[in-house]
């Protein structure tokens, strides 16, 4: 194992004498400390290492916690005996359940506490809330499932056991808390791991466990995962006692139909949301705080005395406000907290305790009460630590200067010192900046103790620097040079791409419009088996309007090995289906098709006109560029690698780029245009970034700056917000070359503005910008490289990259540790609203308050700040004065305010990771993309968002409005984006979106089909650019019908839209490899499939053939095989007599009729399944060998 990066530093810090000190005083039940924040991480390692039971630390907030849990994993010898202890994301008796992987990671802790043998615990951090909030008793000794390779183990008994433990059964895992059975393969995904494990059992046995991964569903053997542990989803488990007397209460209830409703379900064994507030009710026992499970022993250390009792009386007081609230919110189904008034249940055991309570509590166990803070109550009684915070510049270069100085004369007196710095990269520069300065210094080796006489550089996480006098020690940090906060949540721990893409079972629903290419808009009906001539398979079962006049529909039967054919309907309302034969489809086709040629040739123009502009070809990655995305705050998602990738090999291309990022809000885009637009700059080239709000520019600018100090880059910014006199300086400057990279409005697009040498155009939220905007940005296409980026893609672009005139990269991985944001729609009420601020109060968070009214806003604004005189509420919209908005902004921002009342001016890329609560009122009003631009503003950073969507109670919504707010509850899953832009398709007509004329086709053929023939006009058009010719014929349909017994069997594959899934990609495949690809991928997550599915992929394999040369037809007539059309030369009709002498060839029609062989002598009976499908391939090898 390595040695944690800064134990030899920390080994040298704690011999200070203030720190033996502190040592010394270890049996003392109480003490007080007074030190600077940054001896923090110190003292508790000087403690960990003297104390023989584990050290309790306890935060006033999740942030602190974060940082020191990550400070000491790399200052104590074992970063594994550090461990985060994590509060539940919701309150007490609220009617929601903390997350999954909150409970999990909770429950490991408490049983590593409750059993330390072989891997005890040294230090727990947490937050006030853990503490003060009382546990279910016994939780130490839950339940736990290991699983190893070659163990025994009841096969059912297991499955009971995970649902008693309230993980959910699903057909397919891809989320923590989920376990899906196949046969003998049980999917699931335990609480505490990063990914989902697949577990085969032969019987009862295990035979092989293997991670897999959520994107595609196959397995990743590079992951070790041979032994699995498996805790309860929810700190409530339903045992038999609990469902017992569960349904006692039930009886108890009354008229409360909630609860009762509530506790019958869990009498039957369901997990509800919420269910954690009657732990009290029942379980039986008293219930626990923290304190009363860690070891005898343990220290309990408060950091922020003052802070850590504010925060508690606050939790208290609004713990109980929630029990009174009995607020209703709808939708989602998550309604007031549990309200047990009249009934026989009391829920204040389950209530916050008072911090007094837990200290008295405490020290009655005998365990000490210790606490360390920066400001010393003058009493007296306190221990001062004789250490003051490290020196800190904070990138002010004078002062870095003076600082270089002292520790010159630091080190050449004698004394140590230590920087420490959280990349690679810049630990390196950070050596050349202090040789250049003349100070002594050297790389540190991970865990190696500085030496006197130099400055030693640590790769590391620490905060604050420190200065020990008593070890002559000097210790400064990146943050303290530089002035910005050094993220540290770099454990690197990825969470399991939720790629949704690669699987994407076309779920179908009873009543779902589809479209087949060839027959045109019908209905689906259902999904049936059928035995034909002893040969099971499935069919979808599609309607067609009636041939004739009060008849009932026409219906298709189409076999699983055609839905190749078929996509889902998108497009106007409700479409008029089409008659099966009849010539209409047809004709609607080609008029599309025609129609579509024309925005072809457009798009071709321009796309010809880019290829032929000379480019500039940027040159690789500097070792610069690699040391400014070291230094990103957060592990990168896949996507965001290849996406950062694939704008970069653009780049270096020499045509100009034309990108389009499609990515969530909050999905990273940011951070691939700040590494596009350094990369430009390396080249010499000036970058300019247009967005569309002033408040935008305003946050990127910061973004952009912030992440390129300590280079030799100027960024600046233009916009409504620059005064005249700096904007004429910065347009002088740009022409001149002395700026880099402009961050601005639409005013970078004024007339008289001149670049320098402009190399690249970063567009962001392109479809915010007006038409003629729009044409200029354009026009820059076809000589400079732009990348737009886009969250809810509007249609257009959504076309014309899925067309391939841009090319276009999806971001589809939400950045680590977000979480869906929990989305309400319900009726307005002024207490919930109420409840709601205060909650995200307590969590030190903001909130949004979205009011669309600016006449009635400020009486809005009046009307919270009643309601919360606690809050500091601002307003601001668009029609205020621009200073006085930008000021606003940037207060709220600075987390000077606390509630921002404004009106939709935030959709547009507002980036405050710390509000995390929405509240929008008269949602009804608002569009689709509207909705979901502004709930991507809350849960931006680790914490959980909220958004309530809220209607007037008094007025009824409309269907349109109805269906856009139940859209918007449905997709609240991360990357929801492109979802929601195909609904808004749906919802608003393509009319708006691609121009009226267009809009017909659409609505004629369905968006699927749109976009596939805009595509194949667009290639055919630029082959015949390239001088090449082109087929425009759309591959045929094969019908393959043979006595052939090949299909999914539900025993097999039982969920309708996975095997759906299943044929669809094999009727898909395009050749040999794909098919073979698709085989082990079901092997992988089906186990072995039966004969019947080989079969199934051998018929993908003779569709191949059969399409490779021209046939489309092959079917059993009587007892013979048809097979047309098969254009047969002369020499080959020769060839057919010699060889097949019993066939016949009709050369007019070009049908080829081949006589069924017998599997033996005279009377036997006729081939079918493999040995016909080989015989078939056989001949089809033969008659037309095909040429290389």
């Amino acid at each position: 194992m390595s040695t944690p990066a800064l134990h030899g530093l920390a080994a040298l810090t704690c011999s200070d004498k203030a720190f033996a000190g502190l040592v010394q005083r270890h049996a003392q039940p109480e003490l007080d400390i007074t030190a600077p924040d940054a001896a923090r991480p110190f003292v508790v390692a000087a403690l960990a290492d003297h104390d023989r039971s584990p050290l309790l630390v306890v935060s006033a907030n999740g942030r602190e916690a974060d940082d020191l849990t990550a400070e000491l994993a790399e200052l104590l010898g074992d970063p594994r005996a550090v461990v985060q202890f994590p509060s539940w994301e919701t309150l007490p008796h609220e009617r929601l359940s903390p997350s999954a992987d909150t409970v999990g990671r909770r429950l490991a802790v408490l049983h590593r506490l409750a059993h330390p043998e072989g891997d005890p615990l040294r230090v727990v951090v947490t937050t006030v809330r853990s503490l003060v909030q009382p546990m279910a008793p016994g939780l130490g000794e839950a339940r736990s499932i290991d699983l190893a390779e070659g163990i025994e183990i009841d096969f059912d008994g297991l499955l009971a056991q995970l649902v008693e433990m309230a993980y959910e059964r699903v057909d397919m895992v891809g989320g923590r808390g989920e376990f899906a059975v196949r046969g003998g393969i049980l999917d699931v995904f335990p609480t505490t791991a990063d990914y989902p494990v697949r577990v085969e059992f032969w019987g009862d046995e295990i035979s092989e466990i293997r991670a897999f991964s959520v994107a595609d569903q196959r397995s990743q053997p590079e992951i070790d995962a041979s032994t699995v542990r498996i805790h309860p989803c929810r700190e409530l488990v339903l045992s038999t006692q609990v469902r017992a007397r569960a349904a006692e209460l039930a009886g108890e209830a009354g008229d409360d139909q909630m609860l009762s409703e509530m506790l019958t379900k869990l009498s039957e064994g369901i997990p509800v949301a919420g269910m954690e507030a009657l732990i009290p009710a029942l379980v039986d026992g008293e219930m626990q705080l923290l304190t009363q499970v860690v070891p005898d022993g343990t220290r309990v250390l408060i950091l922020d005395p003052e802070k850590v009792r504010t925060r508690a009386a606050g939790l208290a007081e609004t713990g109980a406000e929630f029990l009174e609230a009995s607020w209703q919110a709808a939708a989602v189904g998550a309604d007031a907290p549990i309200d047990t008034r009249g009934t026989a249940i009391d829920l204040e055991a389950s209530a916050y305790r008072s911090l007094e309570a837990v200290r008295r509590a405490t020290l009655r166990a005998g365990k000490p009460w210790w606490t360390i803070s920066p400001l010393s109550s003058g009493t007296g009684d306190e221990v001062e630590l004789e250490l003051t915070a490290g020196p800190a510049p904070h990138g002010e270069e004078p002062e870095i200067k003076k600082t270089f100085a002292m520790l010159r004369a630091h080190v050449t007196g004698g004394g140590t010192a230590a920087i420490v710095v959280a990349g690679k990269g810049t630990a390196q520069r950070v050596c050349e900046r202090l040789a250049d300065a003349e100070v002594p210094s050297g790389l540190a080796d991970p865990g190696a103790t500085p030496e006197p006489g130099r400055v030693s550089v640590f790769h590391g996480t620490l905060r604050n620097g420190l200065v020990c006098p008593g070890a002559r020690l000097v210790i400064v940090t990146e943050t303290d040079l530089t002035g910005t906060r050094v993220a540290s949540v770099r454990d690197g721990r990825k969470l399991p791409a939720k790629r949704r893409n690669q699987v994407d079972p076309l779920a179908l629903t009873a009543g779902d419009l589809v479209v087949h290419d060839q027959h045109g808009i019908g209905k689906f009906v259902e999904m049936i088996e059928r035995t034909v001539s002893g040969a099971r398979r499935e069919y979808l079962v599609i309607e067609y309007a009636a041939g004739k006049r009060g008849q009932p529909g026409d219906r298709l039967f189409v076999p699983m090995d055609a839905l190749d054919q078929l996509s889902r309907y998108v497009g106007g309302e409700q479409p008029s289906l089409s008659k099966l034969g009849g010539s209409d489809w047809q004709n609607t086709k080609r008029k599309a098709r025609k129609a579509v040629r024309e925005i072809a040739g457009e798009l071709v123009q321009l796309y010809a006109a880019r290829h032929a502009a000379p480019g500039f070809a940027f040159s690789p990655d500097t070792p610069w560029q690699r040391e400014m995305e070291d230094a990103f705050d957060f592990t990168e998602t896949v996507d965001q690698m290849t996406v950062i990738a694939e704008v970069k090999s653009d780049m270096e291309r020499p045509v100009p780029m034309d990108r389009v990022i499609v990515g969530d809000v909050g999905y990273g885009k940011t951070e691939i245009a700040v590494r596009a637009a350094f990369k430009a700059v390396q080249d010499g080239k000036q970058a300019a970034v247009l967005v569309p709000t002033t408040i935008l520019a305003q946050q990127h600018l910061q973004t952009f700056s912030e992440r390129m100090t300590g280079f030799p880059v100027r960024v600046k910014g233009l916009s409504r917000f620059t005064d005249a006199k700096e904007s004429k300086q910065i347009i002088d400057e740009m022409a001149t070359g002395e700026v880099d990279i402009v961050v601005g409005t639409h005013r970078l697009l004024q007339t008289g503005i001149v670049w320098k040498d402009l190399g690249l155009v970063i567009v962001d939220e392109e479809q915010r910008f007006g038409v003629e905007h729009k044409e200029h940005i354009k026009s820059l296409r076809t000589h400079v490289d732009v990348l737009t980026m886009s969250a809810t893609p509007i249609p257009r672009t959504l076309e014309m990259s899925m067309a391939g005139i841009r090319e276009m990269s999806t971001i589809l991985t939400p950045p680590e540790e977000r979480h869906p944001v929990l989305t309400y729609v319900g009726a307005y009420a002024a207490k919930q609203v109420a409840a709601a601020i205060r909650r995200e109060l307590l969590r030190d968070g903001q909130v949004f308050y979205v009011h669309n009214r600016v006449s009635t806003i400020d009486k809005t604004a009046k009307e919270i700040a009643t309601m919360v005189p606690e809050a500091k509420v601002v307003v601001a919209h668009g029609q205020m004065n621009e200073d006085q908005l930008e000021k606003t902004v940037a207060g709220f921002w600075n987390r000077e305010f606390d509630v921002l009342v404004c009106t939709t001016i935030i959709e547009t890329g507002l980036d405050i990771s710390n509000a995390n609560t929405l509240i929008v009122d008269r949602a009804e009003n608002l569009g689709l993309s509207q909705l979901h631009q502004l709930r991507g503003r809350v849960g931006r950073s680790r914490e959980r968002g909220y958004a309530y969507l809220l209607y007037s109670a008094e007025k009824p919504l409309t269907e349109t409005a109805y269906d856009r707010l139940s859209t918007i509850a449905q997709n609240n899953e991360l990357g929801a984006g492109m979802a929601v832009a195909l609904k808004d398709l749906e919802l608003r007509g393509a009319g708006n979106v691609l121009g009226a004329e267009q809009s017909g086709h659409v609505a004629g053929v369905g968006f699927d089909l749109y976009v596939r023939l805009v595509g194949e006009a667009v290639e055919a058009y630029r082959a015949a650019a390239d001088g090449q010719t082109v087929q425009t014929e759309e591959t045929a349909e094969v019908r393959i019908d043979l006595p052939v017994d090949a299909h999914i069997p539900v025993e097999y594959v039982d969920s309708d839209r996975l095997r759906l899934e299943a044929y669809r990609k094999l009727a898909a495949a395009t050749d040999d490899d794909v098919v073979a690809g698709i085989l082990a991928e079901l092997t992988d997550r089906y186990g072995e499939p039966p004969a019947e599915t080989k079969r199934l992929a051998l018929i993908a394999r003779l569709r191949l053939r059969c399409r490779e040369r021209g046939v489309t037809e092959l079917g059993v007539v009587g007892t013979s095989v048809k097979i047309a059309p098969l254009n047969l030369l002369d020499s080959e009709q020769v060839r057919l007599k010699r060889i097949y002498s019993s066939a016949t060839y009709r050369a007019t029609t070009s049908v080829i009729t081949l006589p069924l062989p017998r599997t033996g002598g005279v009377g036997s009976a006729r081939l079918r399944d493999e040995a016909l499908i080989d015989y078939l391939t056989k001949f089809l090898i033969t008659m037309k060998p095909l040429t290389a």
